[in-house]
């Protein structure tokens, strides 16, 4: 099974037609399409190339209705706040991120990721995807000492240590991997990552 998971694009058309030409069996859109909920129609008709098998979150800067609405339109699956059985494992996803600085569309408190990560704990094995990465890691690393994740995700890995685990929102940290107890994290970010599991 392959999965190509990637997130903040902002309406970067190239990047987003260069991951479109990648085989996968699932392509999940990690948040941030677009840049203050502006640009849905393009993006999504590029999304559109995969839609039978594209899974949509929404990131800061979208909110759940903006996703929605896209994929209603598109016939993308809507994912936020959603699981599902693949390839022998539980596949779920959240989007949103904590509170920034910036009162972009989709934020939470972090008390609010955490109620929205609870029905997550009891899926087993565990692939998750969120927007927002953990906090005090790798993934959320934007400079010498600054770390802007969510300490709800950080305290959800550690206490359920999903197999996988798969986030964007700290451009920065594109690309940036994480062993965090005996889960694999990975900041996708729009170069995105594609992930071969087999059968579990």
């Amino acid at each position: 099974m392959r999965l190509l998971v990637f997130s903040d694009i902002h309406s970067d058309l190239e990047a987003l037609d260069r991951l479109m030409e990648i085989e996968a069996d699932c392509y999940f859109a990690a948040g941030d399409m677009v840049s203050w909920a502006k640009g849905f129609d393009r993006v999504g008709g590029i999304l559109a190339r995969r839609k039978e098998k594209m899974y949509v979150i929404p990131g800061n800067h979208e909110s759940d209705r903006d996703i929605a609405r896209m994929c209603e339109r598109h016939g993308f699956v809507n994912f936020h706040g959603k699981s599902m059985a693949a390839g022998g494992y539980q596949i779920a996803a959240l989007g949103y991120s904590n509170p920034t600085p910036f009162n972009t569309p989709g934020e939470y408190s972090e008390k609010e990721l955490a109620e929205r990560l609870a029905p997550f704990a009891s899926l087993k094995p565990l692939i998750l995807i969120c927007h927002c990465p953990p906090k005090g890691t790798l993934l959320d690393c934007a400079g010498q000492g600054l770390h802007f994740g969510s300490t709800a995700v950080k305290e959800f890995l550690d206490k359920h240590q999903p197999v996988y685990f798969f986030c964007g929102h700290i451009h920065e940290a594109e690309g940036a991997k994480a062993q965090i107890g005996a889960t694999i994290g990975v900041n996708v970010g729009k170069r995105g990552h594609l992930l071969h599991v087999a059968q579990a």
